[in-house]
Order: structure tokens, then C-alpha cells, then sequence
């Protein structure tokens, strides 16, 4: 397809999923991979199941299992939704998920990365994310009025799924972000003034000061995430309420926490020194 074709087709594509109240993110990821497609092909109204095929093992030594089941999932919506074809969309499957236990960090390197943040907001982006458990996605979006400082909580407003939830914050925490907002009055986000800051920033911030307390795991915004759950989990916290603090659609999710609880594992008594 010639450029003109291919833009036209984003567009609706586009469109179609602002409809459906689909974030900036995914839209974004739907039209990587779907644009290369449409500039690989005729007429997608009459390319064939191979041809999808073809550009699908493609895509294999370039991306990641998980992306490759995200350009599946992108292609079968522009089948179904798009197009119509339900004899390519139906017979497109995705990928199983490989299944990796995510890098978790122990108390004591919370502790650690949190004092090499000689920044004071570096250091409370870094126990906002550990407090509350949030996305960076999440996280960035959030806004002062967002924050509950009486009963120490906070709201995420269309977070995965569009779904709006509830979260907590230690009281330390609170008592330090009401005096940084009373410090930086014109703030509209949390974190920054005008802008939201970009989700690249928080990582750095994450990976340099990972780097300065000499944490030798590969730590990124998220495992503060898995951490907050696991840590919950070993305090014995109900998996359920960990679902809802997570905002987890499906317990199942939740449920990866229970197989990397360290502590746990460690209290386990062999049986053998048992005889």
C-alpha cells in the first residue's frame, strides 16, 4: 500500500480505539505494529492468512515474546474491527506468555535505594512508588487533588482499563508530600508544574539511584511495584485486598506474588531437619 493508503487506514484505526476509550499508550502500540503490516501488503482486504503469517514470524527476532502477542492482538482488532475478516482474525492466536517471576527488591534495598536519593523529590518519587504500589503510567498522572492527606490516600483516575481505584500511603509519606506541595504551591501534577513528567524521567531517576546504593538487580519503576505486593504478602496482607490495591482485574495475576515471597520461603523448615 502506498503511504496515503496506509495513513488513511491509521486514522480510522485510531479513531476506532478512541471510541472505545483506549489510552494514548495503546493506541500508539496498536498503530506500530499494525502500519508496518498495511505497508507490507496490497490490499489488506484481500491479503491472505499467509501473508499475515509471513509478517507475524517476522517480527520474531526482533521483539520480545510479550510484543509479539501485542502485534497479534493489534492485527486481530484491525481484522475484526477494521475489516471484517473474520477468516484471518479467528485463526490468529497469540502467543503464550512466557512466564518469568519479576525482579522483586528485599527490605533492606527499599531501604538502600532510597537513602542514595540525595534529591528530595527523587526520593519521594522512589516511596510514592513503593508506598502505594502504583504504575509509572499512574504515578505521573497524579495531581494534588488526587491525594486524601486526612485518611493518608489517594485516587488513580482511569488507570489500566480505564478503571478509577483507591490507594494508601504511609503517614510518613503523606506528612512529607503535603510539605513539598506546600513548597511548590503551582504544581498541577504532582511531581511537576505544567507537564506531566514522561515516564523515561522516573526510570532514569530509578536506574541512577539503583546504581549509586550499588543494588546489583536490574531495578525499573515496577519492581517497586512487585516489591509493595510481596512485601504486603510476607506481612500476611489477604491476597484479595493486594488484587484491589494492585487494581488486578483477575486474582490470578495477583497470585505470581505468592511464589516469589523470599521471606517466606526462608521461614520454610526442611523436612530433613526435621529427623
Amino acid at each position: 500500500m502506498n503511504k496515503e493508503e496506509v495513513d488513511k487506514f491509521i486514522e480510522k484505526i485510531s479513531t476506532e480505539l478512541k471510541l472505545r476509550d483506549c489510552s494514548k499508550r495503546t493506541i500508539e502500540s496498536y498503530t506500530f505494529f499494525i502500519k508496518p503490516f498495511l505497508e507490507s501488503v496490497e490490499n489488506p482486504e484481500t491479503a491472505s492468512l499467509d501473508n499475515v503469517k509471513i509478517f507475524l514470524a517476522g517480527l520474531i527476532d526482533k521483539y520480545s515474546n510479550k510484543s509479539r502477542a501485542l502485534a497479534v492482538s493489534s492485527l486481530r482488532f484491525f481484522f475484526k474491527r477494521i475489516i471484517d475478516r473474520p477468516d484471518i482474525f479467528v485463526k490468529l492466536e497469540v502467543p503464550k506468555k512466557e512466564k518469568k517471576l519479576p525482579v522483586v527488591l528485599s527490605v533492606s534495598e527499599v531501604k538502600a535505594l532510597i537513602e542514595a536519593a540525595t534529591h528530595e523529590k527523587s526520593q519521594l518519587i522512589i516511596k510514592t512508588l513503593y508506598s502505594s504500589g502504583l504504575r509509572v503510567s499512574e504515578l505521573i498522572k497524579l495531581t494534588p487533588r488526587d491525594l486524601n492527606f486526612e485518611e493518608n490516600s489517594g485516587w488513580v483516575r482511569k488507570g489500566k482499563g480505564g478503571k478509577d481505584r483507591i490507594f494508601k500511603i504511609a503517614e510518613t509519606l503523606a506528612n512529607q508530600l503535603k510539605k513539598y506541595l506546600a513548597k511548590n504551591p503551582k504544581n498541577k501534577y504532582l511531581f511537576s508544574q505544567d507537564r506531566q513528567m514522561s515516564a523515561r524521567n522516573v526510570q532514569k531517576i530509578i536506574k541512577k539511584t539503583a546504581e549509586k546504593a550499588g543494588i546489583q538487580k536490574k531495578v525499573t519503576p515496577h519492581t517497586m511495584r512487585h516489591s509493595f505486593a510481596t512485601h504486603l504478602l510476607e506481612n500476611g496482607e489477604n491476597l484479595m485486598v493486594i488484587q484491589q490495591l494492585l487494581g488486578h482485574e483477575n486474582l490470578e495475576t495477583t497470585r505470581i506474588y505468592t511464589h516469589i515471597s523470599q521471606d517466606q520461603l526462608n521461614k520454610v523448615k526442611n523436612p530433613l531437619d526435621r529427623l
